[in-house]
C-alpha cells in the first residue's frame, strides 16, 4: 500500500498530459526561411514587420541576415539589423554582437565597431580579436597593442588568431620581443600560424637570423612555416637562401603551393636565376589559372632575359590584369623592342584593362630608348586627359631622360624648370647623364652639383662628373673631382658581370683575373680580340679615365668585366643557347663595340643586361640599335 502511494503522483504525471507550447508566429517562421534561403530584401523587410509587431527571432536568422548584409555591401540594412537587434532594451546574445561587429569591420567602420565592441556587457577572446584585427588592418598600431593589455588585464587569454593580428602592430624591435614574451607565456610559441607572423615580423626588423632561429626550433614546420620563411628571404633580397629553402622544403616532403612559387620566382627574379625559374616553372604548370603566380612567372622571365618565353607565358594567361599587360610592356621596352611594347600598349588600350601609372612608365621607357620623342610627348600629355592618371615623379623622370637621350638638354633643363615639384635627386641623375652622352660639361656640372647638394656623398655622380672631364681630356678637372672623392672617402662601385653555368653563378671584377680557369679565360680573350679586330676592333680610349699612355689604356680596357664574362661564356657555350650576362653598371662603349663583333665572329647570341636595359648582340647588331 505505502508502495503504491510513492507511485501516485508518477501514475498522475503520466496521466495528465503536459501543456504544449503555443506554436510560433506564422511571421518569425517565414522570416527565419528568407534569412536561411538568402532571399536579403524579402529578410529585410519581413524584419521591419516584426519591429511593427514587437516580435523577436531566434539569433540563427539574425546571425544568417548579418551574413547577407556583408554578402551585398548593405550598410544601411546593417544598420537597421543592428537597430533592431538593440530596440527595446534588448541585448543581442554575445556571439551576435561580434557579428555586428565583424560586420563593421567588414564595412570599414571603425568607429562603428568600437561602439559596439565597447557596448558590449560580456566580451569574449573573439571580441577582443576582432577589434585589435580591426585596429591593426587600419595601422592603428597604438591602440591595438593598449587594447591587448587591457584584454589581459580583464582575464581574456589571446588565441593564435590574436597574437597573429598584434604582431604586426609592433612599431619596434622592443615591443616585438615583449609581444614573443607574452606568446611564450602562453604556451602558443607552437602554433604555426603564430610562428609564421614571428617569423615575418622579425624579417620586417632586419633581424632575417633570428627568424630562421624561430623556424629551426620548430620541431616539425609546415608549410606554412616554410611559406613564411622562404617569402622573407625573398623579399629581403637574399635569394640564395631562399632558394636553398626550398630546395629542403622539397626534401622534407613538402609540396610547393602558389605562395612558396610565388617567393621562389621573386627571388629567382632578383638574382636573375634564370635556369632555376625555368625549373620553378615545371612546378607552376598545376597552377597556370593562378593569376599572381602567372604574373610572378611573367615577371621573371622578361627580368630574367627570356623574352620568348616570357611573351609565350603572357599569350597562355586565361586571364591578365593591369600587372600583366604592363609587365610585358616594360619587358618589351627593356629588351630593345620598343615598337612592340607601343604595339601591345595600342591592343591593351582595346581589349584590356585600364592602364595604370605602371603601364604607361613602361610605355615612356620604351619612348625613351628608342628615341620616340613625339610619341613619348603624346603619352606623357594625354595621361590625365585619356586615363585620368597623374603624372608621378617617375614619369617626369622618364621625360627628361627622353629629352636628355635626344640630345635636347636645353629643353630637359626648362622641363625640369616648369615642373610643379622640387626636382628629386633621380632627375638631376638623369640630366647629368644625359650630359655626359652628349658631351656636355658646363651642364653636367651645374647637375652634378644640384645631386651633391641633395646628397653630399652620391658615389655616381662624383664618377659621372669625373668621367664626362676625363671624356673631355680636361684632366685638371677630373682629377679635382677625384680629390673630393678622397677627402669624402667615397669609393668607386668596380664594375661586376655575372653568368650563370649549371646552376653555379661565376662573378668577374674589372682587372681581377682570381677566378679558377682565369689562364683559359686569358687565352680566351686573346683569341677573340685578334678576331674582332680583323672585323674591325678598335679599342675605344675614351672610356678609360684616366690620363695615361695609350697603351695603358687598352690594357685597362681588356679587363673590364664585360670581356671577361664574354670570353668565359664563348668558352662554355654549345653555340645553341645564348650568352646571358648581367652586369651591375652601365654597359661601356667599348665593350658595346667588342660584344657586338664577338656575337658575328663566334655567331653566338650574347644577351647583357646592364642596371637599365638588355642588350641583345646578334650578327653584328644589338637591339639597342647603339642608342642606350
Amino acid at each position: 500500500m505505502r508502495a503504491f502511494a510513492r507511485r501516485v503522483p508518477q501514475l498522475l504525471h503520466l496521466a495528465v498530459p503536459p501543456s504544449s507550447p503555443s506554436p510560433p508566429h506564422p511571421l518569425l517562421t517565414t522570416f527565419a526561411g528568407l534569412c536561411q534561403r538568402g532571399a536579403f530584401s524579402d529578410a529585410i523587410a519581413a524584419m521591419a514587420s516584426l519591429d511593427a509587431l514587437g516580435l523577436s527571432a531566434d539569433s540563427i536568422s539574425y546571425s544568417n541576415l548579418i551574413k547577407l548584409c556583408v554578402r551585398h555591401r548593405a550598410v544601411e540594412q546593417g544598420r537597421l539589423v543592428h537597430l533592431h537587434l538593440t530596440s527595446g532594451c534588448r541585448a543581442p546574445e554575445l556571439f551576435l554582437c561580434n557579428s555586428l561587429m565583424g560586420m563593421y569591420v567588414r564595412f570599414g567602420l571603425i568607429d562603428e565597431a568600437r561602439q559596439v565592441f565597447d557596448a558590449m556587457p560580456v566580451r569574449n577572446v573573439v571580441s577582443w580579436t576582432t577589434m585589435i584585427s580591426a585596429l591593426t588592418n587600419l595601422k592603428l598600431d597604438e591602440e591595438a597593442l593598449r587594447l591587448l593589455n587591457s584584454m589581459q588585464r580583464e582575464g581574456i587569454a589571446p588565441n593564435m588568431y590574436t597574437f597573429s593580428s598584434v604582431l604586426r602592430a609592433c612599431p619596434t624591435s622592443a615591443s616585438l620581443r615583449s609581444i614573443h614574451g607574452c606568446i611564450l607565456k602562453h604556451g602558443l610559441e607552437s602554433d604555426a600560424f603564430v610562428r609564421s607572423s614571428l617569423i615575418d615580423v622579425y624579417s620586417k626588423f632586419g633581424d632575417l637570423d633570428y627568424g630562421y632561429r624561430i623556424f629551426n626550433e620548430t620541431a616539425t614546420p609546415d608549410l606554412v612555416v616554410w611559406n613564411s620563411l622562404i617569402g622573407c628571404f625573398a623579399q629581403g633580397g637574399d635569394g640564395y637562401m631562399a632558394i636553398n629553402l626550398f630546395t629542403q622544403m622539397k626534401k622534407a616532403g613538402f609540396f610547393a603551393d602558389q605562395s612558396t612559387l610565388t617567393s621562389v620566382l621573386r627571388a629567382c627574379t632578383g638574382m636573375v636565376l634564370l635556369e632555376m625559374g625555368r625549373q620553378v616553372h615545371v612546378h607552376v604548370l598545376k597552377y597556370n589559372r593562378d593569376l599572381i603566380l602567372s604574373n610572378a612567372l611573367l615577371d621573371m622571365y622578361c627580368k630574367c632575359g627570356d623574352l620568348e618565353e616570357a611573351h609565350e607565358v603572357f599569350c597562355r594567361m586565361p586571364e591578365k590584369d593591369v600587372i600583366s599587360w604592363s609587365t610585358m610592356i616594360s619587358g618589351l621596352a627593356q629588351h630593345g623592342r620598343s615598337s612592340d611594347a607601343l604595339t601591345l600598349f595600342e591592343s591593351m588600350k582595346v581589349f584590356g584593362p585600364k592602364p595604370n601609372h605602371i603601364t604607361i612608365l613602361g610605355v615612356l621607357f620604351a619612348c625613351s630608348h628608342a628615341g620616340l620623342l613625339e610619341d613619348g610627348w603624346l603619352y606623357f600629355r594625354s595621361m590625365r586627359q585619356l586615363w585620368d592618371i597623374e603624372p608621378g615623379r617617375e614619369h617626369y623622370g622618364c621625360m627628361v631622360d627622353l629629352l636628355g637621350r635626344a640630345g635636347k638638354l636645353d629643353e630637359a633643363v626648362k622641363f625640369i624648370a616648369d615642373m610643379n615639384f622640387e626636382p628629386d635627386i633621380v632627375i638631376w641623375r638623369t640630366l647629368l647623364g644625359a650630359c655626359r652622352v652628349h658631351k656636355n660639361a658646363n651642364l653636367a656640372a651645374y647637375a652634378a652639383n644640384q645631386v651633391l647638394r641633395l646628397e653630399p656623398e652620391d658615389e655616381g655622380s662624383h664618377i659621372l662628373l669625373s668621367n664626362i672631364y676625363a671624356d673631355s681630356h680636361q684632366w685638371t678637372e677630373a682629377e679635382q673631382v677625384r680629390m673630393s672623392m678622397r677627402d669624402r672617402r667615397v669609393k668607386k662601385e668596380p664594375g661586376r658581370s655575372w653568368i650563370e653555368l649549371g646552376k653555379i653563378i661565376h662573378v668577374f671584377v674589372a682587372g681581377d683575373m682570381s677566378h679558377p680557369q682565369a689562364d683559359g679565360i686569358a687565352k680566351e680573350l686573346s683569341k677573340l680580340l685578334r678576331r674582332t679586330t680583323t672585323l674591325g676592333y678598335i679599342p675605344d680610349t675614351d672610356f678609360v679615365l684616366h690620363d695615361v699612355g695609350e697603351e695603358q689604356k687598352e690594357e685597362s680596357l681588356r679587363y673590364h668585366s664585360e670581356k671577361l664574362a664574354i670570353a668565359f661564356g664563348v668558352m662554355n657555350s654549345s653555340g645553341v643557347k645564348p650568352i646571358r650576362i648581367m652586369k651591375n653598371l652601365r654597359i661601356c662603349g667599348d665593350c658595346h663595340a667588342f660584344a657586338k663583333l664577338v656575337a658575328k665572329s663566334e655567331r653566338v647570341t650574347i644577351i647583357i643586361r646592364d642596371h637599365v636595359r638588355f642588350h641583345h648582340f646578334k650578327d653584328g647588331v644589338c637591339s639597342c640599335g647603339d642608342y642606350w
